[in-house]
């Protein structure tokens, strides 16, 4: 797998994030020896939905796409009611710009929309709709499952934080196979077999 020599993921924080869309994904990267690094619009604390405080690590300002090996942004209130977040969505441009990979769940994809990123890539979100309003002009690319990954950029509604975690694992190359299916049937489905495969896998 190699993650000792991966270069570090990005998770963007900021006020109101939904802390159980990346919880899966993050806890299990760091699990294979990922590092995690947060990232925020300042290095001021922010707070969650959950009212978890975090303090980031670096300024998104600080964030250089060749440093990181995946962007992670979840979604929060603030992507819907203002436009504070943009600078993310920007970002995420430069990291697909410089073939970084980016994941978005949630209220993040209708800010890739907004950014124009999701306008001739395969994507997903909660609802058709809720991208529609965006104006954006990819709705023909939409598909009405659980998680999409386009080259690099994934994409996830709210309801799929362990469908989302197993296509950044795939991406990423983190699981793979028979692994990474088991995993996925663990967690999505609740398979007591599947513990068998991972425990056999070290995992």
């Amino acid at each position: 797998m190699g993650s000792s020599n991966r270069k570090p993921v990005h998770l963007a924080v900021y006020d109101t994030l939904a802390d159980w869309e990346t919880g899966h994904t993050t806890a299990y990267l760091a699990r294979a020896g990922c590092e995690i690094r947060t990232v925020g619009a300042s290095p001021d604390p922010v707070r969650s939905i959950g009212g978890l405080r975090i303090q980031p690590d670096i300024a998104l300002d600080d964030l250089r796409p060749e440093d990181s090996s995946l962007l992670i942004l979840p979604g929060a209130d603030l992507w819907d009611t203002s436009g504070d977040l943009a600078p993310f969505a920007r970002k995420a441009r430069e990291f697909l710009d410089a073939d970084v990979p980016v994941a978005a769940i949630c209220g993040a994809t209708a800010g890739l929309a907004r950014e124009g990123l999701l306008d001739d890539r395969a994507h997903t979100s909660a609802v058709s709709f809720y991208l529609a309003a965006t104006g954006y002009k990819g709705g023909e690319r939409y598909a009405d499952t659980d998680a999409v990954t386009d080259g690099k950029l994934i994409t996830a509604g709210p309801t799929e934080p362990v469908a989302f975690a197993r296509e950044v694992f795939g991406l990423l190359g983190v699981y793979e196979g028979e692994v990474l299916d088991a995993w996925y049937r663990l967690f999505h489905d609740s398979d007591a077999e599947a513990y068998a495969v991972l425990e056999a896998a070290g995992q």
